[in-house]
């Protein structure tokens, strides 16, 4: 790593900048700074701003996921420049400066085409900085930093990540591995999508050429396609409105797969979603267990879980229902995929990784393994548990299975490998678990373990 400074983005990543766009952009980092999440923060934005083109939507969004991703590095640019976040006294100021500088570092701007975006009159108030200080920040010569004898702390500053975030996973990986991951979860993500119904992907994949959108199979999973159009069209497809895609990470779909029995399907079993959220898993689970099947979804959250109504609804799915409480003793598969901190899934929610805090870990790994001990408790003998996360940190994943396995004696763990295959399992399995971790799996990190009650 000769430099911490990034090398800008192709313009034709970006969408279309404009200073309504901007404005946008920075508003919705404002209310992430505020404690809200970029998600919302960002739907809100974009609603108030109204009457944006979709290029111009795009870059909105791009700008202000990367103003969360690259926040420390920007950071140490503008304490380089003389202006720390600590001299910057609002949080609209503090706004102002990262994307100034973003837009300066990761788009290769100069003040000429980034100032008529924030000039006063706007776009945001109160602030107290004026244009010639934003100026400054944008034209002045940034020195390249000192370079830490560590390589931990360097790559926590260039990939912009919290330090003692980056000290457990170099705990994990060697340094070549671990910079690759860190680089994968620093870049925005494509889209993923999932083909309905199961085993049509060559189909789609043809209809989609038709209605001109750039598609291609992700080999990985057997369902899983990647939209290489850049412009979002996809989502006016016939394709898409007919309901044969569903927007679902790779990894996502896998977990959904290691639930099937090896060699089999889960054609006509009954699976139980514990924690179905807003209903990924469970459509995957669904289109599995086919009309003979039946697929039982919760989750604690009842927001989420309404939106998993909306989504079975809205595909006319017959097999899927939500009964409270949810009759666990019944079903042939049980998938607990458990609250957890999203590690892995941080390059489409960066505003996390500076949320989380190694406490956090401790708390999601007690109730994780409290959940799946009340789970376990209430399956029947011979039924497939499946425990699935989608973090990268051992004391989520391991610990919480081996700390179950210690208090459930009921239980073997079955691997996974024999479920997805040899062609695949070195790419996906770590031991007996799935484990695939970008980049050499494409999208978020995850993980998975099979475990099966025993008779008597």
């Amino acid at each position: 790593m000769n430099t911490l400074w990034p090398t800008p983005h192709p313009s034709e990543k970006l969408g279309r900048p404009s200073r309504r766009a901007a404005t946008a952009a920075i508003e919705a980092h404002i209310a992430v700074l505020r404690g809200e999440p970029l998600k919302a923060s960002l739907a809100t934005a974009l609603r108030e701003a109204g009457g944006l083109g979709g290029q111009e939507r795009r870059f909105t969004a791009f700008a202000a996921r990367e103003l969360s991703r690259h926040q420390r590095l920007l950071d140490l640019a503008a304490r380089l420049l003389g202006h720390p976040p600590s001299k910057v006294g609002l949080t609209e100021d503090q706004a102002l400066v990262r994307y100034a500088l973003w837009r300066r570092l990761f788009c290769g701007e100069k003040w000429a085409r980034i100032g008529p975006e924030v000039k006063l009159p706007g776009p945001v108030r109160p602030r107290t900085i004026k244009d010639d200080l934003l100026a400054q920040v944008v034209e002045g010569p940034l020195p390249e930093p000192p370079m830490s004898e560590s390589a931990t702390d360097r790559l926590a500053t260039r990939y912009s990540f919290p330090s003692w975030l980056v000290e457990r996973l170099a705990g994990l990986h060697p340094e070549t591995v671990l910079e690759a991951l860190l680089a994968a979860l620093d870049e925005e993500p494509p889209l993923y999508f999932r083909v309905r119904p199961t085993g049509t992907r060559a189909e789609v994949l043809t209809l989609l050429q038709e209605e001109g959108v750039a598609a291609e199979p992700v080999d990985l999973a057997p369902d899983a396609v990647r939209i290489a159009d850049a412009s979002h069209r996809v989502f006016e497809t016939k394709v898409m409105k007919s309901g044969r895609l569903q927007v679902q990470d790779v990894g996502s779909q896998l977990i959904a797969e290691v639930c099937r029995p090896p060699g089999g399907t889960l054609e006509g079993l009954t699976v139980v979603d514990v924690c179905a959220g807003a209903g990924g898993k469970t459509l995957a689970l669904a289109d599995g267990v086919g009309t003979s099947g039946r697929v039982l979804a919760g989750d604690r959250s009842r927001r989420r879980l309404a939106q998993a109504r909306e989504r079975v609804r809205d595909l006319s799915v017959r097999n899927v229902s939500f009964p409270h409480p949810l009759p666990l003793g019944g079903a042939d598969v049980l998938l607990v995929d458990a609250p957890c901190s999203g590690t892995g899934s941080l390059a489409r929610e960066p505003d996390q990784k500076w949320k989380l805090t190694p406490k956090a870990i401790t708390d999601f790994q007690a109730t994780q393994l409290a959940l799946l001990e009340e789970v376990g408790r209430e399956a029947r003998p011979g039924a497939i548990l499946v425990y699935a996360t989608c973090s990268l940190l051992p004391e989520e994943n391991d610990e919480v299975v081996h700390g179950f396995l210690e208090k459930q004696p009921g239980f073997a763990l079955e691997p996974v490998a024999p479920v997805v295959g040899p062609e695949r399992a070195a790419a996906l399995c770590d031991g007996p678990f799935l484990r695939p971790i970008p980049p050499k799996v494409p999208g978020g990190g995850f993980f998975a373990a099979r475990l099966r009650k025993l008779q008597g």
